[in-house]
């Protein structure tokens, strides 16, 4: 059997354990994406606040989680927070951590699609009568988005190949199952390779998603 028999023959006997971890990542993807928007959005507002205190507190927070690695955030979350009181799974501990770290860069999309749109605009709309949270739903938040999207989209792969450091804190995704697979199979190179195959797999269909939105709001 020559090597690429052997691999297509190893694909058909790893695949099914290989994408139950492909399930938990997409999923530990997801939940860390929706964190990461949620606490994004809280820093960028809090950074366009009109007291200093809300922006000292976000830039504090930014350059903070910023300088400290993705790793040692999941180690604090989930070694660190139970000793607080603070008891979790890893999928939730392993989902806030990536969240926690991929906020910043989420707040800082949001910062530069509010930085972009013309300050004209808010005028015109305070002239209509508009108010303040209608200005903001309807004229800049809109606008900001459109800015945001390509950054986005990049976020959101990182963080999907990003998603495999919370096999160090055992949450059974696609890199820990290829892990525990290689050691008992010692087939190493068939494991990482579909692995490999496998995280390209996600990313694509994601890339593509986020440029098709590109193209709808650059038609709006």
């Amino acid at each position: 059997m020559n090597g690429l028999e052997t691999f297509f023959s190893d694909a058909t006997t790893f695949l099914p354990i290989l994408l139950r971890g492909v399930v938990v990542t997409i999923g530990l993807t997801a939940s860390a994406l929706v964190a990461s928007l949620v606490m994004g959005m809280a820093w960028a507002l809090m950074g366009l606040s009109k007291s200093s205190a809300p922006r000292l507190v976000s830039r504090l927070i930014i350059n903070t989680v910023r300088g400290v690695p993705i790793i040692v955030q999941l180690f604090y979350v989930y070694f660190v927070l139970p000793e607080l009181g603070l008891q979790m799974d890893a999928f939730i501990a392993g989902a806030l951590g990536l969240g926690l770290a991929y906020s910043v860069y989420q707040a800082e999309n949001f910062r530069a699609g509010f930085a972009s749109v013309d300050p004209a605009l808010i005028e015109a709309a305070e002239a209509l009568g508009m108010s303040e949270r209608k200005i903001f739903v309807r004229v800049v938040l809109p606008l900001a988005v459109r800015v945001a999207l390509p950054p986005f989209g990049n976020t959101a792969v990182m963080l999907l190949k990003d998603s495999s450091i919370a096999s160090t804190i055992t949450v059974a995704e696609l890199t820990r199952a290829g892990q525990l697979l290689a050691v008992s199979t010692f087939k190493n190179m068939s494991v990482y390779t579909l692995i490999a195959l496998l995280y390209l797999a996600m990313s694509l269909p994601l890339t593509f998603a986020v440029g098709q939105l590109e193209r709808k709001f650059a038609r709006r």
